[in-house]
């Protein structure tokens, strides 16, 4: 049996080694705290890592996905109460943002394998006022995108990804987040490129770019501005456009990030490769040394032709005579971090908005009521997997005698 670990096995690390430190520090060094040259970088690098023409840094993916999705309604004159389709299991941000824009939310079941949206199910809930597809890519996995576009293509729909779990990772040769309108990402601290807390929104429309931006900054006209800013090549020129900081042409928000997390994520990314193919590896070994209880676990399945981010592990148990209650705090008491599935529409919130509709969906029902994940990242070593497996074995014996 490997050692019992003296610290919780979670389900997110965030390892910061020298490089961070050292651009951190620059930006304290130089005292340059908003936006600058570490948050124009970091865009850029984001962006060119995944096809995309202009990348926006905000506070969160949730802020990402709530100002792109009102670019599009506000560019596209969308009217309050027009429908956007979003899979029926996904964090609760991917669906509220969706009413904070005075849109209508409407669900599509999701794949039992993959668990993205299942393309099968999206044309039935498609109405005269549906507007827009929301393919969440879960787990760090890519959703089928070639027949979600076909159908928005047929249909005349906007297609705005919520990537927040997957990056730096490809489905049939294109970057996860190449395929719709925009694409928003999350940098939180659990993710997999960090910055704390931080999103980002990725498109090839400069317009739309353009909007996300000034949403992000109180709804001002132009982009953020200083007077010694290292963007204007004329000193002179700066006083022709400089009103324009104090024009405000939307309704905006704060959701401005810092150039200290722009900093953290600009070495993130030059440590992507270390950092993803981290979680690739250790979820490979967490799969072949889980697949003895296949009986009992779904295991994560990689689709054909894409690649796994492996933000987390998700399993879902097949054998109905065993709890997944039982499993979860068992590993629990063994210090392996766990956090359930989400079942979106069994959130109290939702229930009192739409009442009791999860019988509508199946398999998201199925999924969140029966799974869980675990952590597979960096920060754990062969021997915290190979506990992991231990444990799970020690609880089938313990459960199946």
């Amino acid at each position: 049996m490997s050692p019992r670990p003296t610290r919780q096995l979670g389900v997110g690390d965030a390892t910061i080694g020298e490089l961070e430190i050292q651009y951190v520090l620059d930006t304290l060094r130089k005292g340059r705290l908003s936006y600058g040259h570490y948050t124009a970088s970091f865009e850029q690098a984001f962006g060119q890592g995944h096809d995309r023409r202009y990348a926006v840094f905000c506070n969160s993916g949730t802020s990402a996905l709530q100002v792109a999705l009102q670019a599009l309604k506000e560019t596209h004159d969308w009217t309050d109460g027009d429908e956007v389709l979003v899979p029926a299991m996904t964090f609760i941000a991917s669906s509220n943002i969706v009413l904070q824009n005075r849109l209508q939310p409407v669900f599509v079941d999701i794949e039992p394998d993959y668990f993205g949206i299942d393309p099968r199910d999206i044309e039935r809930h498609i109405t005269a006022r549906t507007r827009a597809i929301m393919p969440v890519h879960m787990f760090g996995q890519a959703c089928d995108m070639e027949p979600v576009v076909s159908i928005a293509r047929k249909h005349k729909l906007r297609l705005i990804e919520d990537s927040c779990e997957a990056m730096f990772v490809r489905h049939k040769g294109r970057p996860v987040g190449s395929w719709g309108d925009v694409a928003c990402y999350s940098t939180y601290v659990a993710h997999l490129i960090v910055t704390g807390v931080g999103g980002l929104a990725l498109t090839d429309d400069g317009d739309l770019a353009v909007m996300i931006r000034s949403l992000c900054n109180h709804g001002r006209d132009g982009i953020y501005l200083a007077p010694d800013a290292d963007a204007v090549e004329d000193p002179r020129k700066l006083w022709e456009i400089v009103d324009r900081r104090f024009s405000f042409i939307h309704l905006g928000y704060s959701y401005r990030a810092t150039e200290m997390e722009a900093a953290l994520g600009l070495a993130q990314i030059q440590r992507r490769e270390e950092i993803i193919g981290a979680h690739q590896r250790n979820a490979t070994h967490l799969t072949m040394g889980l697949r003895e209880f296949e009986e009992h676990l779904q295991l994560p399945a990689i689709r054909p032709s894409t690649e796994h981010a492996f933000m987390m592990y998700p399993i879902v148990l097949r054998n109905a005579a065993i709890s997944r209650d039982e499993l979860v705090r068992y590993l629990e008491e063994h210090r392996i971090e766990t956090r359930y599935l989400m079942p979106l529409l069994g959130q109290p919130v939702y229930r009192q908005l739409f009442g009791d509709i999860e019988d509508r969906y199946p398999v998201a029902k199925h999924v969140t009521h029966r799974g869980f994940y675990i952590g597979c990242h960096q920060g754990l070593s062969v021997d915290d997997l190979d506990y992991i497996i231990e444990t799970f074995a020690q609880f089938f014996a313990k459960v199946m005698r």
